[in-house]
Formats: C-alpha cells, sequence, structure tokens
C-alpha cells in the first residue's frame, strides 16, 4: 500500500508463514475499501483499511503513489470523505463507538485534525455535503431536536439551521453549483418510506417536492442518488419503488419533470452519474449477486460493465470512464479491480485464504419461495449447522467473501444463510412484509429453511445453532425462545432483547423505525412490542446462549441486553455473556478474532464437537 506500510512491510511479510489457523488469517489478512476520489481532484483518493489492525481512513496521491494514515483512534474511524477540491479529509469523531459526535477534518497532506463545523454540537449523523465552493450542508440528529440540517455558506460563519421534524431526515445532497439542496424526510411517519423535498440553498424556499407515499394504498420510498454533475444541472437521479422494486429515474426538479429508465433487469437495480453526466453507472442486484452496467443517456442503450461472477459490494466511475469496483465472492476474498485490467490497490502481506462457494437454495415458505445461501464443510452429512441470521433487518446476504461464516465451515459445521421476508434484493412487498409481526415473520422462513435442512440430510437437527449480530442477534434471542425445541445453541451479539427497554435507550432514528415497524410505540401498541420482544419467552429457552455486547451500543443498548440476562440467571439458564468496550459491533481485528473464538469454544462446549483453534 505504499509509503503509509513500509515500516510495516518486514512486519507483514513474516506473517506470510504465521502459523495461525486460517480462520484467523482471514480476519488479519490486510484488506482495503473501494477508494473515493475527490471530484475536482481525482488523483486524490480516501479508503478505509486493517492495515494496523483497526480499521482506519488512509490517504492515497495516485499521482505520487504515496499513502499514509489519516486517523489512529483506539476504537477505529470508518466514516469519511474527501472535499471536492481535495484539499481536506473530513472524518467523523465519537466517542468510543456510541456514533455520538461531531465532523472533523485535516489537510491533504498531513496536518493537525480541526473541528470541520465550529458552532455544531454534537449528535448522531445524518448525511453530509461538500460544495465546490465551500457551502457545506450538515445533517443531524438528537433525541431532544428530532432530525435537522444545517448550512454553512462560505465566509460566513455560523451554521444556519434550515430544516427540522421530529421524524428522520438528512441531507440528500448539494447540487453541482451549490445552488439546490435535496433533503430525504419521513415526515409522514412511515420511516422505512423516505419522501424527497429541493431547496434553495440562497433562502431555503422549497422548489420542489416529491413524494410516494401519498394518494394510493401502500407506501412507496423514495432515495436521492445524486444531482447531476453539471454545472446549472438541475436533474437530480432518483431511486423509487413504484413497480414493486428499486430502480432509477431522472428528476429535473426545475421544470418538473420525470424521466423513467425502464431497464429490463430483475432485482434492485441502483445508479450513479457517470463524471461528465453522459451516462449513469447501473448497479443490478438479482438473487444475492451483482453486476455493473452502463445506461446512455442520450440513447436509452444499456452496456454490460463485465465483472467476475459474484458480488460487487461498491463500484465509482472514474473520469477517464474507466469503473474501479470492490468484488469477492463466498470462496474468493475481496479484491478492488479496474476494467481496465488489473488491481487498483493491493495490501500488502498474506492473502486472506479462500473459503468454499455458496449453494443456493429455493424453499417454499409461508410467505413465498425463500432463498437461502449453503457452505457446505468436507464429507458427508449431516453436519452440526450455523443459521447465519443477517441484520438489518434490510439487508440481504449475497455471495460474497465472510470470515465468519467461513470460520464455521472451517471447523467443520454447515453454515445456511437465509434471506427471510423483510430483506432486501427480492421486491418491495418481500422487504415490506414484517410489519406488525416483527421478528415473528422472519422466524417462519429461517424455520422453513431449517426443516429442509434437517430433511435434505445437510443438518443435524440434534446440532443446530442460530447465530446473528444486530437484527440477527435479536431474531436469534427470539427464535430460541419461539422455537426451542428447534435449536441446540444460540449466539447473539449486540442483539435487542428487550424491546420495551430498547426503544427507550436507542438513538431517535431507531426509534422512528421502530414505530413504523410496528405500527406505534410501546404504549400505544403494548401488545406488539410483547409479541415480538424476546424477554417475553426468556423462560421458554432451553439452549445454552452466548451474549456479546458492546458496552457504547446506541442501536442495542446495554441495559436491555442487561434485563435479559438478569432474567436467565434468575432461573438458572446455561448461559455466557462478554461486554467488550465498543458501540454497535468493533473495529478492532484482534476484537473481532475473540469474539468469533468465543462462539466457536461456547459451540463446541456444548455440542461436543472438537476442539477449536486458538
Amino acid at each position: 500500500m505504499g509509503a503509509m506500510t513500509e515500516s510495516k512491510n518486514s512486519e507483514l511479510e513474516g506473517e506470510l508463514t504465521d502459523p495461525a489457523p486460517a480462520w484467523q488469517r482471514r480476519f488479519r489478512a490486510p484488506r482495503v475499501s473501494l477508494p473515493e476520489w475527490a471530484e475536482e481532484a481525482p488523483d486524490r483518493s480516501l479508503f478505509v483499511s486493517n492495515a494496523t489492525g483497526t480499521y482506519e481512513l488512509y490517504a492515497w496521491d495516485r499521482a505520487s503513489g504515496e499513502q499514509r494514515q489519516v486517523t489512529d483512534r483506539p476504537n477505529g474511524t470508518t466514516d469519511g470523505t474527501l472535499s471536492p477540491d481535495g484539499a481536506w479529509i473530513w472524518w467523523f469523531a465519537d466517542t468510543d463507538g456510541d456514533e455520538f459526535g461531531v465532523w472533523m477534518r485535516q489537510p491533504f497532506g498531513g496536518g493537525a485534525d480541526e473541528p470541520a463545523v465550529p458552532g455544531l454540537d454534537a449528535s448522531y449523523p445524518a448525511g453530509l455535503a461538500i460544495g465546490r465552493d465551500g457551502t457545506l450542508l450538515v445533517g443531524r440528529s438528537t433525541d431532544e431536536d428530532g432530525s435537522t440540517v444545517h448550512l454553512v455558506r462560505p465566509g460566513a460563519g455560523a451554521p444556519v439551521e434550515i430544516y427540522r421534524h421530529r421524524e428522520s431526515a438528512g441531507v440528500g445532497d448539494l447540487s453541482y453549483d451549490g445552488s439546490l439542496i435535496a433533503v430525504e424526510h419521513t415526515e409522514h411517519g412511515d420511516a422505512m418510506h423516505s419522501a424527497l423535498r429541493v431547496l434553495r440553498s440562497s433562502d431555503a424556499s422549497v422548489v420542489a417536492e416529491l413524494d410516494d407515499t401519498k394518494g394510493g394504498t401502500e407506501e412507496l420510498g423514495l432515495a436521492v442518488l445524486g444531482f447531476a454533475p453539471v454545472d446549472g444541472d438541475s436533474r437530480l437521479l432518483v431511486g423509487h419503488q413504484r413497480r414493486g422494486r428499486w430502480e432509477p429515474m431522472i428528476w429535473d426538479v426545475a421544470a418538473g419533470t420525470e424521466t423513467d429508465l425502464r431497464l429490463d433487469l430483475p432485482g434492485d437495480v441502483s445508479a450513479e452519474w457517470y463524471p461528465d453526466g453522459s451516462g449513469l453507472l447501473i448497479v443490478h442486484s438479482f438473487e444475492a449477486r451483482s453486476e455493473l452496467w452502463r445506461y446512455e443517456i442520450a440513447t436509452g442503450a444499456l452496456v454490460r460493465v463485465e465483472t467476475p461472477a459474484g458480488s460487487v459490494s461498491s463500484a465509482t466511475a472514474r473520469p477517464d470512464g474507466s469503473v474501479e469496483y470492490l468484488w469477492s465472492s463466498a470462496a474468493e476474498p475481496p479484491v478492488v479491480r479496474s476494467t481496465d485490467g488489473g488491481v487498483v490497490l493491493d495490501p500488502p502481506g498474506p492473502k486472506a485464504p479462500p473459503s468454499v462457494p455458496v449453494e443456493d437454495v429455493w424453499v417454499e415458505g409461508p410467505g413465498g419461495r425463500v432463498h437461502a445461501l449453503v457452505q457446505r464443510p468436507a464429507g458427508e452429512g449431516p453436519f452440526p449447522t450455523v443459521f447465519e441470521v443477517h441484520g438489518g433487518p434490510t439487508w440481504h446476504d449475497s455471495d460474497a467473501f465472510a470470515s465468519g461464516p467461513a470460520a464455521w465451515v472451517d471447523h467443520g459445521y454447515a453454515v445456511v444463510r437465509v434471506n427471510y421476508r423483510g430483506s432486501t434484493g427480492y421486491g418491495r412487498e418481500w422487504t415490506d412484509a414484517l410489519k406488525h409481526r416483527v421478528g415473528l415473520i422472519e422466524l417462519e422462513d429461517i424455520d422453513a429453511v431449517r426443516a429442509w435442512a434437517v430433511a435434505s440430510g445437510l443438518a443435524d437437527p440434534s446440532r443446530l445453532v442460530l447465530s446473528g449480530g444486530s437484527w440477527g442477534g435479536y431474531l436469534t434471542l427470539l427464535g430460541i425462545g419461539t422455537q426451542p425445541e428447534a435449536w441446540a445453541v444460540g449466539l447473539a451479539a449486540v442483539p435487542v432483547a428487550d424491546y420495551v427497554a430498547a426503544y427507550e435507550d436507542e438513538m431517535e432514528a431507531l426509534k422512528a423505525l421502530d414505530r413504523t415497524l410496528l405500527g406505534g410505540s410501546p404504549e400505544e401498541v403494548p401488545d406488539r412490542y410483547a409479541a415480538s420482544s424476546p424477554l417475553t419467552y426468556v423462560d421458554a429457552v432451553r439452549a445454552p446462549v452466548h451474549i456479546s455486547a458492546g458496552v457504547n451500543d446506541p442501536r442495542c443498548p446495554i441495559r436491555q441486553i442487561d434485563n435479559y440476562v438478569d432474567r436467565l440467571k434468575a432461573r438458572g439458564a446455561v448461559h455466557e455473556v462478554y461486554r467488550y468496550d465498543a458501540g454497535h459491533g468493533s473495529l478492532v481485528v484482534e476484537e473481532r478474532i475473540k469474539q468469533v473464538g468465543l462462539d466457536l469454544a461456547f459451540a463446541a462446549k456444548h455440542l461436543g464437537g472438537g476442539p477449536v483453534e486458538s
């Protein structure tokens, strides 16, 4: 990775003969994110890497090849961006992973950090846009104020509040010339489906509104994908759900016209502008895989951008027309590639050992066909099997490299990942299906796949592990309580455990999401919260359960986990709890390895498995 790691090269080269087991080496292998580049200085880039053992921000001058570490904090830093001229690196400074803090900035070439927006108190971030003329838009969220957007004009001094609402909202984008501001908001009260408002930066007056939640029986979401990168251009690229999936359109906010692209691609479609505004880089996600296309705006032609089979987790079009993208598959570790050929950014040191590919399984569930991804260890089944449940819930597992599932396969477990109702990538109806019976619907789909896994001979029914983090951790605790006969072990990381207490303590934006999912607050719909809370079913839990939790977590706060653990203790249930000094997960590699090692050891202990490598 160049100059930033020259002092570490000998250390990293020594790890080429690292005797540690493969599963640990996957976590330790140096990785990089897709580099972001400054719009007016494309040779200046910013990326995230774990080269020091903690995920931090790095600057890369492509012209000179020089790279340097920008941030260095005990709990890591991943939230950062470049100013359009490449002069400044912005990064968000929270406290030990609590996600509550302020924006800082540092000169691209190095130097002291300074507050980026003096006059704004700490908050949860809700979007950021930096204009070419120095105009700033800063989105904030606090429990006291709800959502606010603040404008800082060049040379004007103090930030000016231009938007405020109790419901979730944030910065969408700032036009190329800085004259227009796009805001995403949920003033209608549905935190899962945003509406859009465009304001003039000169006086914050409203230019245009786009709200697909009105006038129909179903609420549809919109998303800001970015203003056209052309001076004086009022076209805004927008994601919409009007035909039951995510797809892009072009909204000219000044003319009031909408251009529907109608791309003939199944699944969800996102897009970003090519730098000259002549085309769109299309990211097409379908059935747990993704691919890239170029859409020509003038002709409507759609041209495939060749990528290997697997998943593109992020992509960007460069000024020369090439496309850089971060690619991986379940079997092959991630790499930053370019359509020009070759690897864009290759960290030094040992590469992550490969894993095994995934198999696609489709199972008939109570709400329709459920897609699952299966990885098998060597040998003949039935195997002890881990159901690794993704978070979100509006997310999905894909054919992408993941060190956690690979570790289980190394230890002789089959791994099954289920894209339950609530997952993205299978249409709006599938994503929106979990309302009101939250958690219970997802578990119905997981249980259908569990029945298939046992009947097919893949899984040993006496050695089934339910595991997950965040929403996956929540579903784990809910599952071992509502389906106690099905699961032999539960492994829950940063979970929702007591839904009412979680609602009381979590950040305001998540309260809005919970009100959307459950149809109101705990005071308004107490029966729904009770039905969806793992705490309600804690006395039915039979499986030994291991819980890991960040003590600074603003999403799944520690008090509600302690409430659940106290109930386990009171009835003498078999359990272990690991608390660590971070937020909603850790950015420290050795901490991640420790947590996976604890899970592996706990499962082996209670399933009678073989020894766990340490």
